[in-house]
């Protein structure tokens, strides 16, 4: 089996895949923990229904799906932090007015249009093996660019992930930084839709984040271990996609249930003992 594994990646769409899901499981993971920390967490899946809508049109159109997604959902998330402070729509309200109208307009695109179906499905259900050289170049430098700057704002998402009052006190900007987390979570989840699809991308935001806070009790050790459990949650679950032609998406998902369940039960069994 070993020789199996590594003989996959004789394959370049596997290194490409290797390569773009790792960056993105890392993404995903920390910025996962100051989503779940906040009460936020839905607010990736509401950002994925955002994307497959721009995806679909921009499949419809014949532009670069990327091209048109990222921009899109940058907006949206900036929307939805908007509609927040909204006195009349607030938290899961904001993000179901843009996801459902956005999932809306995607599926009004596609049954006007025939022949994108497969596109489509690559885009909802995930097709990390699909990814071309193109791909890869973007989904790498963006998600550099996420990495980066959360290393370099790291200090500042913390203060906010646990008190924006005291944040605001000490002097940080907490309207631009939270522009700032809207905006790289919004690039990990346009990126993510390629490997997981509309339907599993906010998986990689929560799970590592839930399974880490079972066993780590400060926020910089959940960061940390969130990041390496993702990365090979990710690994795992690619390689059981791979030996058994299993979709990609759904093989990481279900490694990432599995851990969370074991963490669970070793937890559950600790406590009472």
């Amino acid at each position: 089996m070993m020789n199996t594994l590594l003989h996959m990646f004789n394959y370049t769409f596997i290194i490409r895949a290797f390569i773009v899901g790792l960056l993105i499981s890392l993404c995903a993971a920390m910025l996962g923990v100051n989503l779940v920390l906040r009460k936020n967490a839905m607010i990736s899946d509401g950002l994925s229904h955002v994307s497959f809508g721009s995806f679909a049109i921009a499949t419809v159109l014949g532009v670069a799906p990327l091209y048109l997604a990222v921009p899109v959902a940058v907006i949206a998330a900036v929307m939805i932090l908007k509609l927040n402070n909204n006195h009349h729509i607030h938290g899961d309200g904001a993000i179901a007015v843009l996801s459902s109208s956005s999932l809306a307009i995607g599926i009004m695109a596609i049954s006007l249009t025939k022949g994108v179906n497969t596109d489509i499905n690559n885009y909802l259900f995930g097709s990390i093996l699909s990814l071309n050289n193109q791909d890869m170049i973007i989904s790498v430098v963006l998600s550099l660019i996420v990495l980066i700057l959360y290393i370099f704002s790291y200090h500042k998402m913390f203060a906010l992930t646990f008190d924006e009052d005291f944040a605001k006190s000490t002097g940080i900007n907490v309207e631009f930084y939270n522009i700032i987390i809207a905006i790289l979570c919004s690039l990990t989840i346009v990126l993510g839709m390629r490997m997981m699809g509309a339907l599993l991308i906010s998986s990689l935001t929560i799970f590592p984040c839930l399974t880490s806070m079972y066993f780590c009790k400060d926020f910089k050790h959940v960061v940390i271990s969130s990041a390496i459990l993702s990365s090979i949650c990710f690994i795992v679950g690619l390689s059981i996609s791979y030996l058994y032609a299993a979709p990609t998406g759904a093989s990481i998902v279900i490694v990432n249930l599995v851990v969370l369940c074991i963490t669970q039960l070793i937890h559950y069994v600790t406590t009472k003992s």
